[in-house]
């Protein structure tokens, strides 16, 4: 069984996200979570199923959001890049990651040649070294990069050399991850940007984490948020207190925490919900084996 996780830059038009939701149940792919943000403006889907059936509900999602979004008049809170702004693929059951390398190249093929779509490679999946980061890859968003293929830079692995109304689209293949995020009580979106940087692997913080900061204006705050690359690492608990201990440094408080997405059901202890102040976990929908069940 593989997964397929498209995140889509809509979560305010209800009836476009019904109508991605509805593309993405294709036979023999399970629409297992979606979660529109309107504060992001972003759709979080998740579909399991065999490696054909998730590549069609990929493509069919894609379809219709490079249909009906123009990434020109689009705003919100995170980071994009496209319409359909990342797909990445993941192993669940009896698959292995490079069978998800495999499938992620020859799908970021087929969607640049199906929807005439600006494709590049991400994680696992990439092609050039330094795509392997996602945000490299989105670096500049939608904006910044339309203008730096313009000019002949940073030019995708696959499809045309420019960005038209729907953007570009990173294809990856990548373990199941923790999207987990931390909001504050200030709209200093540079502090959680410093934040974010001591946090985060990259900055010598916590191992096996990502994190970037962002002001979230509809909520009137900012957001650490951050990916967890192997909980067992670095777990919902570390990176919250990581967070807790930075913003306390600087005089700012946790309101509440968020995972977007799917989660494995060893990633969350007891108590741990009230500990992270998690609002709107819902076990049933979001807990991954609970979800692989269901799905057969």
């Amino acid at each position: 069984m593989f997964g397929v996780v498209p995140n889509f830059s809509e979560g305010r038009r209800t009836d476009v996200i019904d109508a991605i939701c509805r593309a993405l149940q294709v036979p023999g792919a399970h629409l297992v979570y979606r979660q529109a943000d309107p504060d992001h403006n972003r759709l979080d889907t998740t579909a399991l199923g065999d490696r054909d059936a998730v590549a069609r509900a990929a493509l069919s999602g894609a379809r219709v959001a490079v249909a009906l979004i123009d990434m020109e008049h689009h705003s919100g809170g995170h980071p994009r890049m496209g319409a359909a702004d990342v797909i990445p693929f993941m192993p669940v059951r009896g698959v292995t990651m490079d069978d998800c390398v495999e499938l992620a190249r020859s799908f970021a093929k087929e969607l640049a040649t199906s929807l005439d779509l600006p494709v590049y490679l991400y994680d696992r999946a990439a092609l050039v070294p330094e795509r392997a980061s996602l945000a490299e890859v989105r670096r500049g968003e939608f904006e910044g990069l339309r203008d730096a293929v313009a000019r002949g830079e940073r030019l995708p692995d696959f499809g045309p050399h420019a960005l038209g109304a729907a953007g570009a689209t990173a294809v990856g293949a990548r373990k199941p991850l923790i999207a987990f995020n931390v909001y504050l009580d200030a709209a200093d979106e540079g502090a959680a940007r410093a934040i974010a940087r001591t946090v985060r692997t990259s900055g010598g913080g916590l191992p096996a984490l990502r994190a970037i900061g962002f002001l979230v204006p509809e909520r009137g705050c900012v957001t650490v948020s951050m990916n967890l690359v192997d909980h067992e690492v670095t777990g919902i608990i570390d990176a919250f207190d990581a967070v807790a201990r930075e913003a306390a440094a600087g005089g700012l408080r946790i309101t509440d925490s968020e995972i977007v997405g799917l989660v494995p059901e060893a990633a969350l202890g007891k108590g741990d919900t009230a500990h992270v102040r998690l609002r709107g976990f819902d076990a049933d929908r979001q807990i991954l084996e609970r979800q692989i069940e269901g799905a057969g």
